[in-house]
């Protein structure tokens, strides 16, 4: 990994920049399956201004970040620390990958990493939590590949398209993710 904080080996965190972004999130908020995989409520349609007016409520509440291609700078998904409970030192993650041709290709997997990486060296947090639908199986590998361990599952939680699935707990702490890095080294 690069030296900069923000930065993996495929891809770099940048901030939002509401007056570009706003249309390329609202684009793939148009994405049927990407809002399957993103969203447990039901699908929405948010224009590029209703994306704007919410990001501009909740910007200070949360980390967000657009995920950048270092090989061509382009804007490929989002990732977000949010639900920051300082006294606890816990955050919660969320992430997608709105364009679907880099979907599968280590892009998510290397932004997580990234996340992570700023979480516990920057923000000095000592867990990370997210959850993932049991059909989302390349998210879930994802995550494991980043460190999470499964903590806990509800059972038919959901509703997606006519049937039931289970909503998956996962975590990762601090000291969890150190032992990772040491053994990479």
């Amino acid at each position: 990994m690069n030296g900069d904080s923000l930065t993996g080996n495929l891809v770099r965190l940048v901030a939002i920049d509401l007056d570009e972004d706003a249309r390329l999130l609202s684009e793939w908020d148009r994405d049927s399956e990407f809002q399957r995989l993103l969203n447990s409520e039901s699908a929405s349609r948010y224009n590029p201004k209703q994306v704007r007016e919410f990001f501009e409520k909740e910007i200070d509440s949360m980390h967000f970040y657009m995920i950048q291609r270092l090989e061509d700078n382009r804007k490929i998904g989002l990732i977000d620390l949010n639900g920051i409970d300082w006294v606890s030192r816990n955050a919660w993650v969320g992430i997608g990958i709105g364009e679907r041709e880099f979907w599968g290709k280590g892009y998510g997997t290397d932004a997580m990493k990234v996340l992570l990486r700023y979480a516990f060296t920057i923000l000095n947090l000592q867990r990370v939590t997210l959850n993932v639908f049991d059909f989302n199986q390349r998210g879930y590998a994802s995550y494991k590949k980043s460190g999470f361990k499964e903590e806990g599952r509800l059972p038919g939680a959901l509703l997606k398209a006519g049937k039931r699935c289970d909503l998956i707990f996962m975590g990762i702490l601090r000291s969890e993710w150190e032992e990772l890095q040491n053994q990479t080294q």
